[in-house]
C-alpha cells in the first residue's frame, strides 16, 4: 500500500490538481454521454469544456436523488452494459430505488478507498475482519467485503442477522475487527451481555468500522466500554460509491474524505451558497474517476462540515464532521428544527437509559405538533414504582426542553419492545405523514 499511503499525504496542491483533472473529465463524460446531464447543463447555460479551476466547480447545476430516481433503471449510466459488472440499489421510501452501476475499474477503486479504514483502525493483512452489513443490494456488505479482500484481511463475511451466531464467532474464531451499523454492534454487545458474557474480555476486538447511520460520541463510548475496541466512524452513500467516501482515522478527529476520488463542498441548503470550512451546511459530492454511475455535485442532504486543519495523524485529505442528521431527518417542530442526535446527546446524560429511543411525531386536534419519546430505561435500573418511573420521565422531558427548546413528552417503555434492527435503526415514526 506504498502509493496508497504516499497520496494520502499528498500536498495540497498535489490533491488540487488531481480533483481538476478528475472534475474536467467527468464533466465532459456525464454530459457526453449521460442525456440527463446534458439537458440539465445546457439549461443552465453551463458549458463542460469550460472548467479551468476548482472554483468554477459552483457554477455548475446540482443533482438530486429524485434526477437519479426518475432515470430508473439505466438512465444514469456513462457506460454500455456490457461495461457493467455489478449493480447495486438504494433502498427508497417512494418504491422507486437510485442504481449505483460499477465497472471492474470501480470494484477495484471501491475496494481501495475501504481497505484505508483498515490501515486507519492500525489493521494489515495479520487481521481478520467479520463483516456484519447486509450482503446485497445494500453497498454495505460487498463495500466492506472489497475492503477487507484489498487490505489482504481474513474476511468472514457472516452478513447480518442470526445474532447469537455472531457472537459465537465473534468468541470462537477471533476477529479483530468488526464492520456493521453501530447500532447492530450495540444490540451485539448487549446480547452477550445478556448471555452472560463480558465482550470487551470474550472477545478479541480492537476497533469497529461502523457506518450508514449517524451516531454520537456518547453512543461510542458506550460502545468502546462494553466490546473493549475503538469505533471508527465510515461514510458512503450509493449514489456516489458505498461506503469508504469517508473514514474516520485512529484519532476520531473527523472522517478523511478520499479526495483522490471525491470533490467535496459543503452548500447552504436553502440558498446552494458554498460555505467556507468550518460552517455547517449539506455535502455534495462530485466523482473524481468513477466509470459507470458518476455523479457531479450530488446533493446527499447529509449535514456536516469540513473540518478546518491539519490530522494530528499527518494525512492530509480534508476532514468532514460526523454527520449531525440530514435534511430530510431534520424535524421541523412547531418552527424548531431538530435532529435526532441531539436528543441522543440529552439522552446519555442520564445513566439510567439504554441507548434505545425512538421518536414519535404527531399532531393534536389544533393541528400542533405533539413529540413523544420512547425510551427503554437499563435492564439494571430499579424502578420499583409510578412514582419513580414518572420523576425520571419529568426529568428527561425537563432536559430535552433545555436542550430543544421544544417541549417533549417522554414514555418509558419496557426493555426491548423497541424494535432491534440488522441494519439501520428506525429512529423516527412521523405519523404527521400519514394524515
Amino acid at each position: 500500500m506504498g502509493n496508497d499511503n504516499d497520496i494520502l499525504h499528498a500536498s495540497r496542491e498535489q490533491i488540487d490538481q488531481i480533483q481538476l483533472a478528475g472534475i474536467q473529465k467527468t464533466v465532459i463524460d456525464v454530459y457526453e454521454h449521460i442525456p440527463f446531464y446534458k439537458k440539465s447543463f445546457d439549461e443552465a447555460g453551463f458549458d463542460p469544456y469550460s472548467i479551468k479551476s476548482l472554483d468554477d466547480v459552483a457554477r455548475i447545476p446540482f443533482v438530486q436523488k429524485q434526477d437519479l430516481r426518475d432515470a430508473y433503471p439505466y438512465g444514469m449510466l456513462a457506460v454500455p452494459l456490457k461495461d457493467i459488472r455489478e449493480i447495486h440499489m438504494s433502498s427508497g421510501t417512494t418504491g422507486i430505488a437510485t442504481v449505483g452501476a460499477y465497472t471492474e475499474h470501480d470494484i477495484k477503486i471501491w475496494g481501495e478507498c475501504f481497505s484505508r479504514a483498515v490501515d486507519y483502525a492500525h489493521g494489515d493483512e495479520n487481521d481478520v475482519m467479520q463483516i456484519c452489513y447486509g450482503y446485497g443490494l445494500f453497498t454495505g456488505g460487498l463495500g466492506a467485503h472489497y475492503g477487507s479482500i484489498s487490505a489482504g484481511c481474513a474476511t468472514i463475511p457472516i452478513s447480518a442477522g442470526n445474532t447469537e451466531r455472531q457472537i459465537r464467532i465473534l468468541r470462537e474464531m477471533g476477529p479483530t475487527i468488526l464492520a456493521c451499523t453501530p447500532s447492530y454492534a450495540m444490540h451485539i454487545a448487549d446480547t452477550a451481555i445478556e448471555m452472560g458474557l463480558d465482550p470487551a474480555r470474550d472477545f478479541n476486538l480492537r476497533a469497529g468500522i461502523h457506518g450508514a447511520e449517524p451516531f454520537s460520541d456518547n453512543f461510542r463510548r458506550d460502545l468502546e466500554r462494553k466490546l473493549g475496541y475503538h469505533v471508527l466512524d465510515i461514510y458512503g452513500l450509493t449514489e456516489t460509491m458505498g461506503p469508504g467516501v469517508a473514514i474516520e482515522c485512529w484519532e476520531q478527529q473527523g472522517l478523511h474524505i478520499a479526495e483522490d476520488h471525491f470533490y467535496p463542498e459543503i452548500i447552504n441548503p436553502e440558498t446552494g451558497e458554498v460555505l467556507p470550512d468550518g460552517e455547517w451546511g449539506e455535502l455534495v459530492i462530485t466523482t473524481l474517476d468513477r466509470e459507470a454511475s458518476p455523479v457531479v455535485r450530488y446533493r446527499t442532504r447529509d449535514i456536516t462540515r469540513i473540518i478546518p486543519g491539519e490530522c494530528p495523524c499527518g494525512r492530509t485529505h480534508r476532514r468532514i464532521d460526523r454527520i449531525h442528521g440530514r435534511t430530510d431527518d431534520m424535524l421541523i417542530i412547531r418552527g424548531v428544527n431538530v435532529f435526532p442526535s441531539q436528543i441522543e446527546d440529552v439522552m446519555k446524560t442520564f445513566p439510567e437509559m439504554s441507548s434505545w429511543y425512538q421518536i414519535e411525531v404527531d399532531t393534536d386536534h389544533r393541528s400542533l405538533d405533539i413529540v413523544t419519546l420512547k425510551a427503554e430505561p437499563n435492564p439494571d435500573v430499579d424502578l420499583d414504582s409510578i412514582a419513580d418511573i414518572d420523576r425520571l420521565q419529568k426529568r428527561i422531558s425537563a432536559a430535552l426542553k433545555a436542550a430543544l427548546s421544544v417541549g417533549v413528552k417522554v414514555k418509558l417503555v419496557e426493555p426491548k419492545s423497541i424494535p432491534r434492527s440488522e441494519g439501520k435503526a428506525k429512529r423516527i415514526v412521523d405519523l404527521r405523514k400519514e394524515l
